[in-house]
């Protein structure tokens, strides 16, 4: 019993979001064609929000309104809009194509148009309800990277740069990328100093990893991230807090009483001769988080890290389905120390060096450190199909094991526009914004630097809306913006059967004085019919392929 509400829950969960989110979309679209046309005088006999068998109506006036079982879509039923039909000369004048050819184009228009404002009113109450943006604080950063080298350390507030204040990651990011081969002068806060720090560091010109961006090029600083490490740690078998109980993949939840989000918060914290850990332990991958209390002893030490603490990237945290590595004998807790006759510094040197195996040249072996001792393992990678960042797949090799170090909570701050003005100007410039995305996202596809594997469906959308429906309010209001954004440009494409083929025909018309004789609009309805169930068949395979993966 508890199984079927579980599954009643999931569903529920899945299907009232989407139904919300699909539910308005449609309604503002079908809307815009529904007030045009009547303050053209047209005759509109069915508003209907879905197709197929209509569940629910009523009717006012002229219209029927109502809701139909399929609910990806709608309709705007007007008197006279088949060009085949006999129309009385009495009737002519509420007839949708005795419209002149002006009026039918805005009542096509107004659906994808109603669409956009509707993003821009999205993202007004996005601005005035407040949204969650990244804090200008710097991450996990290498002690090899130009970041760190450059005078960055993780955990650092950027304050300024080139003397202007900063206060939000996306101003930092900003600054770096329109900063080409140049230098900028930063100031941070940073943990144990009262004053600011200040450093100059080069920026470097990379390959733009945005693929929707229409810069190919941009600045960078090597390494430098907002991202962190969970305070997940490794810790050395000899140590003195292994001695007094904490263990590899441990996850220290407070030291002292002093709550710790990421791992880098480790090294500033105080050292004293008592200190108390609180931390989270799993007995296993499948196992839920226990608390445990740690008490140590402590002396000659100046940080965490002198007692035996690590990160615990390269510590073995679990296994995919099939692993070879399992199947070989490592361990949850071993810690991954040379692969290929190649020591290891961190995950990203094992998935490079993992990835170039190949078959003929016989299993690969690999040394992990476990309670003290190192062990030997010979393992054949397996095949794995991954994803780029263009959405497509590509084949790789793998071990089947997943690192220890997972990635904290993101440290953001609300930021909301009180000002009704200004939270419009936002609305406005966040909708443009999201709208270039898009059109560069077609354009990304045509050029097939997009792979088609990224186009999603109605389950895509429902995973989207339950996902952000779940997070807050103003997640799910901006997930519903894009999509409305999507459906904009999506109908204004030259395809027959969507808004954008009417508009193409009505344009013809009134070029050349005259409408596109009835096979030729035929012919154009049948093509676009065509494309349009082979992206809907697509995009429906994506979905499914994406459950299943």
């Amino acid at each position: 019993m508890e199984f079927l509400f579980g599954i009643i829950e999931q569903g529920l969960s899945f299907i009232i979001p989407l139904v919300i989110l699909l539910g308005l979309l449609i309604f503002v679209h079908e809307m815009g064609h529904f007030l045009v046309a009547k303050f053209y005088g047209v005759r509109v006999e069915v508003f209907s929000l879905g197709f197929g068998k209509k569940i629910f109506q009523f009717k006012k006036g002229d219209t029927e309104y109502c809701l139909s079982i399929v609910p990806f879509g709608g309709y705007v039923k007007m008197y006279g809009d088949d060009p085949t039909a006999d129309i009385p000369e009495d009737q002519k004048a509420v007839s949708f194509l005795h419209k002149p050819v002006g009026q039918r184009i805005a009542v096509v228009l107004a659906g994808p148009l109603m669409n956009f404002f509707f993003a821009i009113l999205l993202f007004f109450i996005i601005s005035m309800a407040g949204e969650q943006m990244i804090n200008p604080v710097v991450g996990s950063i290498k002690s090899d990277s130009k970041a760190y080298t450059s005078g960055f350390r993780p955990g650092d507030k950027i304050v300024e740069i080139n003397g202007e204040k900063v206060s939000l990651w996306e101003d930092v990011k900003k600054k770096i990328e329109y900063n080409f081969d140049g230098e900028l002068n930063f100031a941070v806060k940073r943990q144990g100093v009262e004053e600011p720090v200040t450093f100059t560091a080069k920026t470097e010109m990379t390959d733009n990893p945005n693929i929707l961006s229409t810069e190919d090029r941009i600045g960078g600083i090597q390494g430098l991230t907002y991202m962190a490490f969970a305070p997940t740690v490794g810790i050395r078998h000899n140590s003195v807090l292994y001695k007094e109980g904490l263990r590899p993949l441990d996850e220290i939840k407070s030291v002292n009483g002093k709550s710790v989000e990421t791992f880098y918060e480790l090294a500033y914290i105080p050292i004293t001769p008592e200190m108390t850990f609180e931390v989270l332990r799993k007995r296993d991958t499948e196992s839920e988080p226990e608390a445990v209390t740690i008490t140590a002893s402590i002396k000659n030490a100046n940080s965490l890290m002198d007692l035996g603490i690590e990160p615990a990237g390269l510590f073995v945290s679990g296994f995919s389905e099939n692993s070879p590595a399992k199947a070989s004998g490592l361990m949850r807790g071993d810690k991954l120390v040379q692969v290929g006759g190649e020591k290891l510094n961190d995950w990203e040197e094992l998935v490079g060096i993992v990835s170039k195996y190949e078959e003929t040249s016989g299993s690969l072996n690999v040394q992990v450190l476990r309670e003290g001792e190192i062990r030997e393992f010979n393992i054949n990678p397996t095949v794995i199909e991954r994803t780029t960042r263009t959405g497509a797949k590509e084949k790789s090799y793998a071990l089947g094991v997943f690192a220890g170090a997972g990635i904290a909570n993101l440290n953001t701050t609300l930021v909301r526009t009180l000002n009704p003005i200004k939270a419009i100007g936002k609305g406005v410039t966040d909708t443009l914004h999201w709208t270039k995305i898009t059109c560069l996202s077609f354009v990304r596809l045509i050029q097939n630097k997009v792979s088609a594997r990224s186009i999603g469906g109605p389950i895509m959308i429902g995973q989207l809306a339950s996902k952000t429906f779940q997070v807050g309010l103003s997640p799910f209001l901006k997930i519903m913006a894009i999509i409305s954004i999507n459906l904009f440009i999506l109908n204004l494409l030259p395809v027959p059967v969507l808004d954008g083929g009417h508009l193409v025909f009505f344009s013809i018309e009134a070029l050349r004085g005259a409408p596109l004789s009835m096979r030729k609009m035929e012919i154009a309805q049948q093509i676009g019919l065509v494309l349009l169930f082979g992206l809907m068949a697509l995009a429906i395979f994506n979905d499914v392929t994406r459950l299943f993966e």
